[in-house]
């Protein structure tokens, strides 16, 4: 997305995003996996623009926090991704010049990926619903854990209508 409104192209945080987890194959490939579920649930879901290029902003960078979790505390639990991402992120986002509103919101959306409730927006509940279809694969969740989690925690029409489509 390269929209007029916003300074910096999706395919500039990419590309930043690629650079910080550099050879790490497996999480690029991750986040561009997730990048494009939040992308297709967004848009089908009508987001205004700024919530769209923050949710794939968002998307991008949700996992940013892996590397320093697992240095610092020898893990990649969800927990340690959300304390380590926001900064990394944040600082990814200023050096590239993202407007502050728009840092403060992925900041918060990085910060809370893997935090079921509470959500506040609906490119809150997109990011957990994308996340949610590529970590089901790439974990290779059974049938009955995938519908459980469907049964909690899917919102969105697009994201049920995408599960439905990819599981029924």
């Amino acid at each position: 997305m390269c929209n007029k409104e916003f300074n910096v192209s999706i395919e500039a945080i990419m590309r930043e995003a690629v650079k910080y987890d550099n050879n790490d194959i497996r999480r690029i490939n991750h986040f561009l996996k997730v990048y494009t579920y939040a992308k297709m649930i967004g848009e089908g879901e009508k987001l205004q623009p700024d919530e769209q290029y923050i949710l794939e902003t968002a998307a991008i960078l949700h996992d940013i926090g892996i590397h320093e979790s697992e240095r610092k505390y020898n893990s990649c639990a969800g927990s340690y991704q959300e304390i380590e991402g926001p900064g990394i992120a944040g600082d990814i986002l200023t050096g590239l010049g993202v407007d502050e509103r728009i840092i403060d919101r992925v900041r918060f959306l990085v910060g809370h990926h893997h935090t079921y409730a509470g959500v506040d927006g609906k490119d809150y509940q997109i990011l957990i619903e994308a996340d949610f279809f590529v970590n089901a694969d790439e974990d290779k969740m059974s049938l009955d854990a995938v519908k459980n989690f469907y049964d909690k925690i899917f919102r969105t029409e697009t994201g049920k209508k995408l599960f439905s489509d990819m599981y029924f």
